[in-house]
């Protein structure tokens, strides 16, 4: 690998696509173009990339890296992209079913048009692999947990990159709060995690923008049994139609709920913030104390509101230094990429 080079960093969602070029050099960063596209399923955004990528007269990339959700339980590491690990992704689409398809699919897509180019998946669980034993058991029986169903957790390449920031002067016990339209909070002891709030899949954990967080599993046995939910119908409740956007009975963004004035988006960013106290202060207790409290994400790092309400709840635990720290998720992707490409 040389020391320098330049990789696009694709962090495909269900119905967008953040992307950036970035000039790699070691562990230096440099952002060279970022942008976003949203549009219809059918259209093809890196045709709008390459043309912005000509347009301003930028390289073209060296290598190509994916935000990949869920890797499966076979997957825990950051790698290169060959038909085994296609075959790997395939079979995890069932463990994130709203995330790795559209990130498999612009894989493929990207492999069409860049067939030359290097790709590598960067996985939202690798971060959370070193987690204990106690943490990432989830209580089933033994034939379930050996088919692969643990806590895994997500957001690690957010965690990732609020680690590498505080660098060599981490405290021993950080609490990262990811907030945002996805969140999660994690309990870091000297740099690596040891607790998560979301489990076999992102739809648990906190409250966020249209999933539920933890929700009582007799919730939908009951939904099935007495309102005859089936599998799809359950999926589409607790990936889209929950969370915030189900409290206030349309909106899942924190900002129209601050704007509005009634009480269903009261009860909405009431109980946002209500649970992520608690999770907080569970992520306290797996590390036995706290040294630093880190909010991150678009609401973390942009809503002072919501931060101080949940800090205030928090007053018990005594004086907890908090700091608001700017994700780079994609950074980390153009990190891992560049170092996973061979010369």
């Amino acid at each position: 690998m040389s020391a320098t080079g330049h990789v696009l960093a694709l962090n495909t969602g269900s119905s967008s696509l953040k992307y950036g070029l970035y000039r790699v050099d070691g562990d230096r960063c440099e952002a060279l173009l970022t942008g976003q596209t949203d549009g219809p399923a059918d259209a093809d955004p890196l045709a709008g990339i390459v043309d912005a990528l000509s347009k301003q007269s930028l390289p073209s990339p060296d290598a190509i890296g994916h935000r990949i959700v869920h890797g499966g339980p076979r997957v825990r590491k950051h790698a290169r992209i060959d038909e085994a690990m296609m075959t790997h992704l395939d079979e995890a689409r069932a463990f994130a079913p709203l995330h790795v398809p559209p990130a498999v699919d612009m894989v493929k897509r990207c492999k069409e048009r860049f067939p030359d180019l290097p790709q590598v998946a960067c996985f939202d669980t690798a971060f959370h692999a070193s987690m204990p034993l106690v943490a990432k058991t989830l209580p089933l029986p033994a034939d379930l947990r050996e088919g692969g169903i643990e806590r895994y957790g997500f957001h690690g390449l957010s965690y990732e990159s609020i680690v590498r920031q505080l660098g060599d002067g981490i405290p021993s016990r950080v609490v990262i709060a990811h907030l945002g339209n996805g969140a999660s909070l994690c309990a870091v002891r000297d740099g690596r995690s040891v607790d998560t709030t979301m489990g076999l899949t992102p739809t648990g954990g906190i409250v966020m923008g249209t999933r539920p967080g933890d929700l009582d599993p007799g919730v939908l046995l009951y939904l099935m049994r007495e309102r005859g939910y089936d599998a799809e119908r359950l999926e589409k409740l607790v990936d889209r139609e929950a969370g915030l956007k189900g409290l206030s009975g349309g909106t899942s963004d924190m900002r129209k709920l601050h704007a509005m004035d009634n009480e269903a988006s009261k009860l909405a960013q009431d109980v946002f913030v209500h649970v992520a106290r608690k999770q907080i202060a569970a992520m306290v207790a797996s590390l036995g104390g706290i040294d630093l409290l880190v909010f991150t994400g678009g609401i973390g790092e942009n809503d002072a509101v919501t931060r101080d309400a949940i800090l205030a709840g928090l007053q018990w635990i005594g004086d907890v230094p908090s700091r608001v720290m700017v994700t780079e998720e994609d950074e980390q992707i153009a990190r891992h990429t560049w170092h996973l490409t061979p010369t």
